[in-house]
């Protein structure tokens, strides 16, 4: 089998020392994690992970069948790139005088529709989103002007198709 992307989903109460287990799951399979975002989900009181990994889809599939072992976790998913639609945020420190005296770095951020974020005397903050490889070119653009700080989110995600989990949950939940 062939490896290519997925990201996977996983929804779960939000119960402290989740995330490590997780992790140890890839860790034991020796799979690299390229993204990672926890953050709340369309449902009250219940997190999602958005977990991106670079690997067969019977490893994917086996991962997924693991996660879902995990007391907490309510139902996780898994989906290629095409199923999906996906962003990242990525933020640039920049030194301020680079924004007045090379018309080239103002073209940069014309062309890549990113934003200015703040401007003070020492610095200015660049917000770009978009996919990975539209960041990348971004950062290989600024990198010759100096770049004082760059960070990255982990990849947001959600299914092209409908996603049954607001049903799963009315049963999990009434099975309680």
């Amino acid at each position: 089998m062939k490896k290519q992307r997925f990201t996977i989903s996983v929804y779960s109460e939000n119960n402290v020392g989740l995330l490590n287990r997780i992790s140890g799951i890839f860790l034991k399979r020796h799979i690299n994690v390229e993204s990672l975002n926890v953050s709340k989900s369309e449902i009250e009181n219940v997190s999602k992970f958005t977990i991106v990994v670079n690997t067969t889809e019977d490893w994917t599939r086996k991962i997924v069948a693991q996660i879902e072992k995990q007391i907490e976790v309510i139902k996780a998913f898994y989906h290629t790139d095409d199923e999906t639609i996906f962003q990242e945020s990525a933020l640039f420190k920049i030194a301020s005088h680079l924004l007045f005296d090379e018309r080239q770095i103002q073209n940069i951020i014309k062309e890549s529709n990113s934003q200015i974020v703040t401007v003070s005397r020492d610095f200015f903050v660049l917000a770009k989103t978009g996919r990975r490889h539209e960041i990348d070119e971004m950062h290989d653009q600024l990198e010759p002007f100096g770049i004082m700080q760059f960070v990255r989110s982990g990849r947001i995600a959600v299914t092209k198709s409908e996603m049954p989990i607001t049903t799963l949950l009315e049963d999990f939940y009434q099975d309680k």
